[in-house]
Protein backbone atom coordinates (compact mmCIF):
# COMPACT_ATOMS: atom_id res chain seq x y z
CA UNK A 1 0.00 0.00 0.00
CA UNK A 2 2.64 2.18 0.46
CA UNK A 3 5.00 1.58 -2.60
CA UNK A 4 1.29 2.15 -4.35
CA UNK A 5 0.63 5.88 -2.54
CA UNK A 6 4.55 6.62 -2.89
CA UNK A 7 4.02 6.00 -7.20
CA UNK A 8 0.59 8.00 -7.57
CA UNK A 9 2.67 10.08 -5.57
CA UNK A 10 5.84 10.21 -7.89
CA UNK A 11 3.27 10.46 -11.21
CA UNK A 12 1.48 13.01 -9.65
CA UNK A 13 4.47 15.10 -9.29
CA UNK A 14 5.53 14.33 -12.98
CA UNK A 15 2.33 15.68 -14.04
CA UNK A 16 2.65 18.54 -12.33
CA UNK A 17 6.03 18.76 -13.22
CA UNK A 18 4.48 18.37 -17.47
CA UNK A 19 2.44 21.37 -16.80
CA UNK A 20 4.73 23.46 -15.36
CA UNK A 21 7.04 22.77 -18.24
CA UNK A 22 4.51 23.14 -21.10
CA UNK A 23 3.77 26.13 -19.52
CA UNK A 24 7.43 27.68 -19.55
CA UNK A 25 7.95 26.59 -22.64
CA UNK A 26 4.76 28.57 -23.83
CA UNK A 27 5.07 31.75 -21.68
CA UNK A 28 6.48 34.11 -24.46
CA UNK A 29 4.29 32.41 -26.95
CA UNK A 30 3.56 36.66 -28.15
CA UNK A 31 7.36 37.32 -28.42
CA UNK A 32 8.16 34.27 -30.22
CA UNK A 33 5.00 33.85 -32.67
CA UNK A 34 4.25 38.01 -32.96
CA UNK A 35 1.39 40.29 -31.70
CA UNK A 36 -1.83 38.08 -31.59
CA UNK A 37 -3.93 40.58 -33.05
CA UNK A 38 -5.19 38.90 -36.36
CA UNK A 39 -6.09 35.67 -34.35
CA UNK A 40 -8.50 37.22 -32.01
CA UNK A 41 -11.74 38.57 -33.67
CA UNK A 42 -12.46 41.03 -30.78
CA UNK A 43 -9.18 42.30 -31.65
CA UNK A 44 -9.50 46.06 -33.47
CA UNK A 45 -7.63 45.46 -37.17
CA UNK A 46 -7.48 49.47 -37.81
CA UNK A 47 -4.62 51.64 -37.54
CA UNK A 48 -4.96 53.48 -34.60
CA UNK A 49 -2.95 57.41 -34.26
CA UNK A 50 -0.38 56.68 -31.40
CA UNK A 51 -2.11 58.35 -28.38
CA UNK A 52 0.40 61.21 -26.50
CA UNK A 53 0.21 61.66 -23.21
CA UNK A 54 -1.16 65.15 -21.94
CA UNK A 55 2.27 66.93 -20.28
CA UNK A 56 0.64 67.73 -16.61
CA UNK A 57 -0.30 71.92 -15.88
CA UNK A 58 2.70 73.31 -13.09
CA UNK A 59 -0.25 75.01 -11.06
CA UNK A 60 2.53 76.79 -9.67
CA UNK A 61 3.17 80.73 -10.49
CA UNK A 62 6.54 80.85 -8.51
CA UNK A 63 10.38 80.21 -10.63
CA UNK A 64 12.23 77.30 -9.01
CA UNK A 65 8.95 75.99 -7.77
CA UNK A 66 6.07 72.92 -9.59
CA UNK A 67 2.91 71.93 -8.16
CA UNK A 68 0.77 69.19 -9.65
CA UNK A 69 -2.33 67.86 -9.08
CA UNK A 70 -2.90 64.16 -9.76
CA UNK A 71 -5.77 62.45 -9.72
CA UNK A 72 -6.51 58.19 -9.43
CA UNK A 73 -9.24 57.59 -10.39
CA UNK A 74 -11.88 54.62 -12.47
CA UNK A 75 -12.86 54.93 -15.77
CA UNK A 76 -13.77 53.15 -18.67
CA UNK A 77 -11.34 52.68 -21.67
CA UNK A 78 -12.20 51.80 -25.59
CA UNK A 79 -8.89 49.47 -26.65
CA UNK A 80 -11.42 47.60 -28.65
CA UNK A 81 -13.53 49.57 -30.53
CA UNK A 82 -17.03 50.04 -29.78
CA UNK A 83 -16.12 48.05 -26.26
CA UNK A 84 -15.88 50.57 -23.76
CA UNK A 85 -14.19 48.27 -20.54
CA UNK A 86 -12.91 49.27 -16.80
CA UNK A 87 -9.79 50.89 -16.53
CA UNK A 88 -7.70 52.81 -13.91
CA UNK A 89 -5.98 56.32 -14.91
CA UNK A 90 -4.17 59.01 -13.47
CA UNK A 91 -6.65 62.37 -14.55
CA UNK A 92 -8.01 60.33 -16.84
CA UNK A 93 -9.66 57.00 -17.72
CA UNK A 94 -6.15 54.69 -18.71
CA UNK A 95 -2.36 55.51 -17.81
CA UNK A 96 -1.47 59.16 -17.34
CA UNK A 97 0.13 62.45 -17.88
CA UNK A 98 3.85 63.20 -18.08
CA UNK A 99 4.81 65.40 -15.05
CA UNK A 100 7.70 67.48 -16.29
CA UNK A 101 10.67 69.32 -14.28
CA UNK A 102 13.76 70.48 -13.95
CA UNK A 103 16.70 69.72 -11.69
CA UNK A 104 16.74 72.05 -8.82
CA UNK A 105 12.81 72.20 -8.38
CA UNK A 106 11.10 72.36 -5.60
CA UNK A 107 7.92 69.98 -6.15
CA UNK A 108 4.87 69.44 -5.03
CA UNK A 109 2.25 66.68 -6.06
CA UNK A 110 -1.29 66.70 -4.89
CA UNK A 111 -2.36 63.03 -5.12
CA UNK A 112 -6.10 62.57 -4.71
CA UNK A 113 -7.29 59.12 -4.41
CA UNK A 114 -11.03 58.47 -6.07
CA UNK A 115 -10.25 54.91 -6.45
CA UNK A 116 -12.54 52.54 -4.42
CA UNK A 117 -9.43 51.04 -3.09
CA UNK A 118 -6.58 52.57 -1.20
CA UNK A 119 -3.31 53.30 -3.22
CA UNK A 120 0.11 54.87 -3.10
CA UNK A 121 2.32 56.45 -6.04
CA UNK A 122 6.00 55.60 -5.93
CA UNK A 123 8.30 57.65 -8.10
CA UNK A 124 10.22 55.17 -9.74
CA UNK A 125 13.93 56.44 -10.25
CA UNK A 126 13.35 59.19 -8.20
CA UNK A 127 15.72 60.50 -5.27
CA UNK A 128 13.49 61.40 -2.61
CA UNK A 129 13.40 60.80 1.30
CA UNK A 130 12.01 57.52 2.51
CA UNK A 131 8.16 59.56 3.44
CA UNK A 132 7.74 60.84 0.27
CA UNK A 133 9.23 57.69 -1.65
CA UNK A 134 5.14 56.53 -2.16
CA UNK A 135 6.05 52.89 -1.21
CA UNK A 136 3.40 50.48 0.16
CA UNK A 137 4.05 52.70 3.95
CA UNK A 138 2.88 55.92 2.41
CA UNK A 139 -0.71 53.90 1.42
CA UNK A 140 -3.52 56.64 0.55
CA UNK A 141 -6.94 55.98 1.57
CA UNK A 142 -9.83 56.01 -0.85
CA UNK A 143 -11.18 59.77 -0.85
CA UNK A 144 -8.48 61.13 0.50
CA UNK A 145 -5.14 63.41 -0.64
CA UNK A 146 -1.78 63.03 -0.33
CA UNK A 147 0.84 66.11 -0.88
CA UNK A 148 4.64 64.77 -1.19
CA UNK A 149 7.39 67.43 -1.59
CA UNK A 150 10.62 67.42 -2.65
CA UNK A 151 13.45 69.14 -4.26
CA UNK A 152 14.92 67.79 -7.79
CA UNK A 153 18.41 66.98 -6.92
CA UNK A 154 19.77 64.42 -9.88
CA UNK A 155 20.22 64.54 -13.93
CA UNK A 156 18.11 65.23 -16.60
CA UNK A 157 16.60 61.74 -17.49
CA UNK A 158 13.55 59.69 -17.60
CA UNK A 159 11.41 58.24 -15.02
CA UNK A 160 7.86 57.36 -14.08
CA UNK A 161 5.09 56.50 -11.08
CA UNK A 162 3.26 53.90 -10.26
CA UNK A 163 1.34 52.17 -7.31
CA UNK A 164 3.30 50.34 -4.98
CA UNK A 165 0.53 48.75 -2.76
CA UNK A 166 1.20 46.01 -0.74
CA UNK A 167 -0.09 42.61 -2.26
CA UNK A 168 -1.70 45.04 -4.99
CA UNK A 169 0.46 46.17 -6.95
CA UNK A 170 0.44 44.08 -9.84
CA UNK A 171 -3.50 44.43 -10.36
CA UNK A 172 -3.19 48.58 -10.37
CA UNK A 173 -0.39 48.74 -13.15
CA UNK A 174 -2.01 46.54 -15.46
CA UNK A 175 -5.34 47.99 -14.89
CA UNK A 176 -3.90 51.65 -16.61
CA UNK A 177 -2.11 53.42 -13.16
CA UNK A 178 1.41 54.59 -14.87
CA UNK A 179 3.16 57.41 -15.79
CA UNK A 180 6.20 59.42 -17.38
CA UNK A 181 8.32 61.78 -15.12
CA UNK A 182 10.90 63.90 -16.89
CA UNK A 183 13.34 65.66 -15.69
CA UNK A 184 15.14 68.27 -17.79
CA UNK A 185 18.45 69.92 -16.89
CA UNK A 186 21.32 72.10 -18.46
CA UNK A 187 22.91 69.28 -20.12
CA UNK A 188 19.60 68.15 -21.60
CA UNK A 189 19.30 71.73 -22.47
CA UNK A 190 22.44 71.98 -24.72
CA UNK A 191 22.48 68.27 -26.33
CA UNK A 192 21.13 68.98 -30.18
CA UNK A 193 18.84 66.28 -29.45
CA UNK A 194 15.22 66.19 -30.43
CA UNK A 195 13.39 68.17 -27.89
CA UNK A 196 9.50 68.65 -29.34
CA UNK A 197 7.40 67.19 -27.10
CA UNK A 198 4.87 64.52 -29.62
CA UNK A 199 6.61 65.62 -32.21
CA UNK A 200 10.16 64.31 -32.63
CA UNK A 201 10.37 63.67 -28.50
CA UNK A 202 7.94 60.48 -28.09
CA UNK A 203 7.28 59.00 -24.63
CA UNK A 204 6.50 55.45 -25.55
CA UNK A 205 4.53 53.17 -22.93
CA UNK A 206 5.05 49.65 -23.98
CA UNK A 207 2.74 47.09 -22.65
CA UNK A 208 1.18 43.90 -23.04
CA UNK A 209 -2.70 42.80 -22.18
CA UNK A 210 -5.16 40.12 -22.17
CA UNK A 211 -8.19 40.78 -23.60
CA UNK A 212 -11.58 38.56 -23.54
CA UNK A 213 -14.30 38.21 -25.52
CA UNK A 214 -15.99 41.82 -24.60
CA UNK A 215 -12.59 43.35 -25.02
CA UNK A 216 -12.01 43.29 -20.95
CA UNK A 217 -8.60 43.41 -19.43
CA UNK A 218 -9.38 41.16 -16.40
CA UNK A 219 -6.56 40.65 -13.78
CA UNK A 220 -6.94 36.91 -12.87
CA UNK A 221 -3.97 35.01 -12.33
CA UNK A 222 -3.98 30.98 -12.99
CA UNK A 223 -0.41 29.06 -12.12
CA UNK A 224 2.06 30.25 -14.48
CA UNK A 225 1.31 33.89 -13.77
CA UNK A 226 1.69 33.58 -10.35
CA UNK A 227 4.91 31.47 -11.71
CA UNK A 228 6.72 33.89 -14.07
CA UNK A 229 4.38 36.85 -13.98
CA UNK A 230 1.34 38.08 -16.04
CA UNK A 231 1.66 38.06 -19.14
CA UNK A 232 -0.88 39.39 -22.35
CA UNK A 233 -0.79 38.09 -25.97
CA UNK A 234 -1.53 41.61 -27.22
CA UNK A 235 0.79 44.38 -27.45
CA UNK A 236 -0.73 47.95 -26.13
CA UNK A 237 1.90 51.45 -26.90
CA UNK A 238 0.45 54.13 -24.83
CA UNK A 239 -3.25 52.36 -24.53
CA UNK A 240 -3.40 51.76 -28.15
CA UNK A 241 -3.22 48.48 -30.06
CA UNK A 242 -1.69 48.82 -33.62
CA UNK A 243 -0.83 52.39 -33.16
CA UNK A 244 1.08 54.33 -35.91
CA UNK A 245 3.41 57.42 -35.24
CA UNK A 246 3.20 60.00 -37.61
CA UNK A 247 7.06 61.74 -38.27
CA UNK A 248 9.19 63.78 -40.51
CA UNK A 249 11.88 62.49 -41.94
CA UNK A 250 14.57 63.85 -39.50
CA UNK A 251 15.92 62.02 -36.04
CA UNK A 252 13.04 61.03 -33.64
CA UNK A 253 13.89 60.63 -30.11
CA UNK A 254 11.42 57.66 -28.61
CA UNK A 255 11.63 57.50 -24.57
CA UNK A 256 10.83 54.09 -24.15
CA UNK A 257 9.55 52.39 -20.93
CA UNK A 258 8.94 48.64 -20.74
CA UNK A 259 5.39 49.60 -18.53
CA UNK A 260 4.04 45.81 -18.85
CA UNK A 261 3.93 43.83 -15.73
CA UNK A 262 6.01 40.92 -16.28
CA UNK A 263 7.00 40.83 -20.17
CA UNK A 264 10.70 41.49 -20.97
CA UNK A 265 11.14 42.87 -24.58
CA UNK A 266 14.14 42.70 -27.75
CA UNK A 267 12.93 46.05 -29.01
CA UNK A 268 14.05 46.89 -32.77
CA UNK A 269 12.72 47.86 -36.27
CA UNK A 270 11.50 46.07 -38.90
CA UNK A 271 14.57 46.88 -42.06
CA UNK A 272 16.88 45.76 -39.09
CA UNK A 273 17.95 49.52 -38.80
CA UNK A 274 20.43 51.08 -36.76
CA UNK A 275 19.45 53.36 -34.00
CA UNK A 276 21.71 55.15 -31.14
CA UNK A 277 20.81 54.62 -27.10
CA UNK A 278 21.70 58.25 -25.45
CA UNK A 279 19.95 57.50 -21.85
CA UNK A 280 19.05 54.44 -19.61
CA UNK A 281 17.14 54.25 -16.25
CA UNK A 282 18.59 57.52 -14.54
CA UNK A 283 19.87 59.69 -17.15
CA UNK A 284 22.03 60.25 -20.34
CA UNK A 285 25.05 57.66 -21.25
CA UNK A 286 28.60 58.96 -21.99
CA UNK A 287 28.25 58.49 -25.69
CA UNK A 288 25.40 57.34 -28.04
CA UNK A 289 25.42 53.78 -28.19
CA UNK A 290 25.07 52.28 -31.70
CA UNK A 291 22.44 49.06 -31.52
CA UNK A 292 19.75 47.17 -33.48
CA UNK A 293 18.09 45.72 -30.71
CA UNK A 294 18.06 46.44 -27.32
CA UNK A 295 16.51 44.82 -23.94
CA UNK A 296 13.96 45.99 -21.30
CA UNK A 297 13.10 45.18 -18.66
CA UNK A 298 9.39 45.13 -16.61
CA UNK A 299 10.57 48.82 -15.15
CA UNK A 300 13.49 49.87 -17.40
CA UNK A 301 13.55 52.74 -19.22
CA UNK A 302 15.95 53.62 -23.01
CA UNK A 303 15.97 56.82 -24.76
CA UNK A 304 16.90 56.00 -28.41
CA UNK A 305 17.43 58.38 -31.18
CA UNK A 306 16.34 56.84 -34.73
CA UNK A 307 17.99 58.70 -38.03
CA UNK A 308 14.97 58.85 -40.69
CA UNK A 309 16.74 61.66 -43.15
CA UNK A 310 16.78 58.78 -46.06
CA UNK A 311 13.51 57.81 -45.58
CA UNK A 312 11.80 59.11 -48.09
CA UNK A 313 7.29 60.43 -48.11
CA UNK A 314 5.38 57.29 -47.43
CA UNK A 315 8.08 55.14 -46.36
CA UNK A 316 6.87 52.85 -43.18
CA UNK A 317 8.93 50.87 -40.68
CA UNK A 318 7.48 48.87 -37.90
CA UNK A 319 8.59 48.96 -34.12
CA UNK A 320 9.71 45.24 -33.12
CA UNK A 321 9.69 43.49 -30.04
CA UNK A 322 11.83 40.16 -31.64
CA UNK A 323 9.56 39.17 -34.65
CA UNK A 324 6.34 41.03 -33.22
CA UNK A 325 4.99 43.85 -34.44
CA UNK A 326 4.38 46.52 -32.03
CA UNK A 327 3.86 50.26 -33.98
CA UNK A 328 4.15 51.22 -37.16
CA UNK A 329 6.53 54.49 -37.88
CA UNK A 330 5.23 56.31 -41.43
CA UNK A 331 6.91 59.34 -42.72
CA UNK A 332 4.10 61.90 -43.68
CA UNK A 333 6.28 65.32 -44.11
CA UNK A 334 9.75 65.60 -45.45
CA UNK A 335 12.04 67.93 -44.63
CA UNK A 336 15.38 69.42 -45.16
CA UNK A 337 17.53 68.56 -41.24
CA UNK A 338 20.90 68.69 -41.08
CA UNK A 339 20.99 67.02 -37.36
CA UNK A 340 23.10 64.81 -36.53
CA UNK A 341 23.32 62.22 -33.96
CA UNK A 342 25.69 63.77 -30.92
CA UNK A 343 28.42 61.06 -30.43
CA UNK A 344 29.17 62.47 -26.90
CA UNK A 345 26.84 62.85 -24.77
CA UNK A 346 27.40 63.94 -20.64
CA UNK A 347 30.05 63.88 -18.16
CA UNK A 348 29.35 60.72 -15.35
CA UNK A 349 30.81 61.10 -12.02
CA UNK A 350 32.89 57.58 -11.74
CA UNK A 351 32.67 55.90 -8.26
CA UNK A 352 35.97 54.70 -6.54
CA UNK A 353 36.26 51.65 -5.82
CA UNK A 354 38.73 52.32 -2.89
CA UNK A 355 35.75 54.08 -1.62
CA UNK A 356 33.69 51.20 -0.99
CA UNK A 357 33.02 50.89 2.64
CA UNK A 358 31.17 47.42 2.87
CA UNK A 359 29.80 44.68 0.52
CA UNK A 360 26.20 43.08 0.33
CA UNK A 361 24.73 40.09 -0.93
CA UNK A 362 21.20 39.53 -2.42
CA UNK A 363 20.27 36.35 -3.62
CA UNK A 364 16.51 36.05 -5.50
CA UNK A 365 15.34 32.68 -5.89
CA UNK A 366 12.67 30.56 -6.98
CA UNK A 367 9.01 31.58 -8.73
CA UNK A 368 5.53 31.94 -7.71
CA UNK A 369 4.81 31.77 -3.72
CA UNK A 370 7.99 30.64 -3.12
CA UNK A 371 9.67 33.57 -4.62
CA UNK A 372 12.51 35.39 -1.86
CA UNK A 373 15.42 37.21 -1.22
CA UNK A 374 18.57 36.51 0.22
CA UNK A 375 15.73 33.33 1.90
CA UNK A 376 12.77 35.71 3.05
CA UNK A 377 9.96 37.43 2.07
CA UNK A 378 8.64 40.72 2.89
CA UNK A 379 7.60 41.69 6.48
CA UNK A 380 6.34 45.14 6.78
CA UNK A 381 7.53 44.62 10.38
CA UNK A 382 11.39 43.49 9.72
CA UNK A 383 14.32 45.47 8.70
CA UNK A 384 16.42 44.13 6.18
CA UNK A 385 19.51 46.04 5.97
CA UNK A 386 20.87 49.26 7.67
CA UNK A 387 22.70 51.61 5.77
CA UNK A 388 24.36 54.78 6.02
CA UNK A 389 23.91 58.37 4.28
CA UNK A 390 26.85 59.21 1.52
CA UNK A 391 28.68 55.81 2.01
CA UNK A 392 29.59 53.79 -1.60
CA UNK A 393 28.74 50.13 -0.90
CA UNK A 394 29.07 47.54 -3.64
CA UNK A 395 26.15 45.17 -3.80
CA UNK A 396 26.06 41.89 -5.63
CA UNK A 397 23.55 40.65 -6.72
CA UNK A 398 22.80 36.79 -8.11
CA UNK A 399 19.87 35.05 -9.66
CA UNK A 400 20.41 31.97 -7.79
CA UNK A 401 19.32 29.57 -11.06
CA UNK A 402 18.95 26.33 -8.97
CA UNK A 403 15.79 27.44 -7.03
CA UNK A 404 15.15 27.46 -3.33
CA UNK A 405 14.98 24.20 -2.13
CA UNK A 406 11.90 21.68 -2.48
CA UNK A 407 8.88 24.27 -3.82
CA UNK A 408 8.64 24.59 -7.35
CA UNK A 409 11.00 27.30 -8.02
CA UNK A 410 13.55 24.78 -6.12
CA UNK A 411 12.53 22.20 -8.43
CA UNK A 412 12.33 23.92 -11.62
CA UNK A 413 15.21 26.67 -11.16
CA UNK A 414 14.51 30.67 -11.03
CA UNK A 415 13.28 32.42 -13.92
CA UNK A 416 14.44 36.12 -15.05
CA UNK A 417 14.44 38.43 -12.34
CA UNK A 418 14.76 42.34 -12.68
CA UNK A 419 16.31 43.91 -9.68
CA UNK A 420 14.75 47.14 -8.53
CA UNK A 421 15.83 49.89 -5.53
CA UNK A 422 14.17 52.39 -4.44
CA UNK A 423 15.76 56.53 -4.29
CA UNK A 424 19.16 55.70 -5.39
CA UNK A 425 20.59 55.60 -9.33
CA UNK A 426 23.28 52.95 -8.90
CA UNK A 427 26.24 51.91 -11.29
CA UNK A 428 26.91 48.51 -13.04
CA UNK A 429 30.63 47.22 -12.56
CA UNK A 430 30.14 43.60 -13.48
CA UNK A 431 27.81 41.30 -14.86
CA UNK A 432 28.95 37.87 -14.24
CA UNK A 433 32.81 39.13 -13.78
CA UNK A 434 32.99 40.72 -16.97
CA UNK A 435 32.30 44.61 -17.74
CA UNK A 436 28.53 45.70 -18.59
CA UNK A 437 27.81 46.48 -22.29
CA UNK A 438 27.82 50.34 -23.16
CA UNK A 439 24.66 50.69 -22.79
CA UNK A 440 24.35 49.44 -19.18
CA UNK A 441 27.39 51.43 -17.76
CA UNK A 442 24.97 54.64 -16.90
CA UNK A 443 23.05 55.41 -13.91
CA UNK A 444 20.43 52.60 -13.32
CA UNK A 445 17.76 51.80 -10.70
CA UNK A 446 16.91 48.32 -12.21
CA UNK A 447 18.74 45.38 -13.94
CA UNK A 448 17.58 42.25 -15.52
CA UNK A 449 19.35 39.35 -14.42
CA UNK A 450 18.54 35.82 -16.26
CA UNK A 451 18.87 32.61 -14.16
CA UNK A 452 21.96 31.76 -12.75
CA UNK A 453 23.32 35.14 -13.45
CA UNK A 454 25.50 37.57 -10.67
CA UNK A 455 25.57 41.52 -11.48
CA UNK A 456 27.98 43.68 -9.45
CA UNK A 457 26.22 47.49 -8.62
CA UNK A 458 27.87 50.36 -6.66
CA UNK A 459 25.48 51.97 -4.45
CA UNK A 460 25.34 55.45 -2.67
CA UNK A 461 22.29 56.75 -0.73
CA UNK A 462 21.60 60.13 -0.70
CA UNK A 463 18.14 60.58 1.24
CA UNK A 464 17.22 59.11 4.00
CA UNK A 465 14.59 56.54 5.55
CA UNK A 466 12.86 53.74 4.62
CA UNK A 467 13.15 52.10 1.36
CA UNK A 468 12.73 48.74 -0.62
CA UNK A 469 14.61 46.43 -3.03
CA UNK A 470 12.55 43.67 -5.21
CA UNK A 471 12.48 42.04 -8.34
CA UNK A 472 9.98 44.23 -10.49
CA UNK A 473 8.07 41.00 -11.87
CA UNK A 474 4.91 42.79 -10.23
CA UNK A 475 3.64 39.24 -9.56
CA UNK A 476 6.94 38.37 -7.60
CA UNK A 477 6.88 41.44 -5.93
CA UNK A 478 3.17 41.10 -4.66
CA UNK A 479 3.82 37.59 -3.82
CA UNK A 480 7.01 38.84 -1.23
CA UNK A 481 10.06 38.99 -3.30
CA UNK A 482 10.95 42.50 -1.63
CA UNK A 483 13.12 43.73 1.17
CA UNK A 484 13.07 46.40 3.45
CA UNK A 485 16.08 48.84 4.02
CA UNK A 486 16.69 51.94 6.28
CA UNK A 487 19.02 54.67 5.89
CA UNK A 488 20.29 56.81 8.07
Amino acid sequence: MKDKNKWKYISGLFLVLIIFALGYYFKDSFTNSGNEVDDKPNISQTTNPLPIPALLEDMSLEDGKAEFNLIAQHGKTEFVKGKEVDTMGYNGSYLGPVIRVRKGDDVTINVNNELKEETTVHWHGLEVNGDMDGGPNQVIDSNTTWSPSFVIDQPASTLWFHPHVLHKTGEQVYKGLAGLFYIEDEFSDSLNIPKDYGVNDIPIVVQDKRFNDRGEINYNLDMMDSMHGFMGDTAVINGAINPQLEVKNEVIRLRLLNGSNARAYDFNFSDNAEFYQIASDGGFLSESVPMTQVSVAPGERAEILLDLSEYKLGDMLTFKDSNANLMTIKITEKIKSNQKIPKDLVEIEEYDLNDVVRSRNFVMSGMGSNVSINGKQMDMNRIDETLNLNELEEWVITNEGHGNGMGMGGMMGSGPHPFHVHSVQFRIIERNGKKPAANEQGWKDTVMLDSGEEVKILVKFKKPGLFMYHCHILEHEDAGMMGLFSVE
